[in-house]
């Protein structure tokens, strides 16, 4: 019988962009840090293997027409992205056996062989403190300038899955403007909701408070980190950027939410640091007496409602 009360985390440090080797490195001891907190749940940000691909944000020459820098740096990211059979989720699920902790990883993901060989997708990957990955979702549309290193995913991971702390879903970014896909995790019933985010701002906290009131479960809102002199060396930084290496360009903005959209934990800004609280399952049908958008608030008879979870073979 799993517990009501848990206790969950995001580690919001800051990857190796770019080094998968370092960033697997400095995973395992983050997750060894997790641990020694007894905590049950942890979460790693959008794209932490290894690094979300910010630098089209900040640097105009990124998003150029066969820019030489610019292929060799998606050449470079491609290489530094991660194998779902490889060696790095092997030694990650065991990292995650070891210290019994339900993990959910945001990464960049490659295949290595046949159809799709080319492309990189923005991935996040569940793994059960057995260390089994049960399930792998691809974020469905990458946003704006994400479409020029990250290709379309499917549904096959748009889910809810059991875990030992209970059901857990997740979306990615702009996913959460996406109303098919929160009614998809809705209709799941979903307990624990991961939120990935770059930087969780001001619209980003509006949707991830808003997903936990709809839903009536908790939000863990991830933001990622990083540092001026931390973009990828194979372009030219702006000027306000190139004077000021150390300021944080992705800032964090971390929280912990509840089922009634308040904060358990508010936003942590501009500080690398593992965000922790305990969390009471049972809160959720507290909530669910007034709204509950896959039971009493739903209209199956008005409205019909499929997802398509056929995944692509890549073999």
């Amino acid at each position: 019988m799993k517990e009501n009360k848990i206790k969950v985390g995001i580690i919001q440090h800051s990857s190796v962009h770019q080094n998968l080797a370092a960033s697997v490195e400095k995973l395992t001891t983050l997750l060894e840090q997790a641990a020694r907190q007894d905590l049950q749940m942890v979460v790693v940000g959008e794209g932490w293997l290894s690094g979300y691909p910010v630098w089209f944000d900040y640097v105009p020459e990124a998003a150029l027409w066969n820019h030489l820098p610019t292929k060799k740096l998606y050449a470079r990211f491609r290489e530094n992205s991660v194998v779902i059979d490889g060696a790095e989720m092997e030694h990650i699920c065991a990292l995650a056996k070891k210290h019994q902790l339900v993990l959910s990883l945001g990464m960049n993901e490659r295949v290595e062989k046949g159809v799709g060989v080319g492309s990189v997708y923005n991935s996040l990957v569940l793994i059960d403190a057995n260390g089994i990955i049960v399930n792998h979702h691809r974020k469905l549309v990458p946003t704006f300038t994400e479409k020029l290193v990250h290709a379309h995913g499917d549904a096959a991971g748009l889910k809810a899955e059991d875990t030992k702390v209970g059901k857990v879903g997740g979306l990615i970014c702009w996913e959460h403007w996406m109303p098919l896909n929160r009614q998809a995790l809705h209709n799941d019933a979903e307990q624990i909701h991961v939120a990935m985010w770059p930087n969780v701002h001001e619209m980003h906290q509006v949707a991830s408070r808003q997903y936990a009131f709809e839903g009536r479960c908790f939000v863990l809102a991830a933001g990622q980190m990083l540092k001026a002199k931390d973009l990828p060396e194979e372009l030219t930084l702006p000027e306000n950027l190139a004077t000021n290496p150390e300021q944080y360009i992705l800032r964090g903005g971390s929280c912990i939410i509840a089922p009634d959209g308040r904060y358990i934990v508010p936003p942590v800004f501009d500080k690398e640091e593992i965000v922790t609280a305990e969390i009471d399952l049972q809160e959720m049908y507290y909530e669910k007496m007034t709204l509950d958008t896959s039971g009493h608030y739903y209209r199956p008879d008005i409205f019909s409602f499929s997802v398509n979870r056929n995944r692509p073979s890549f073999e």
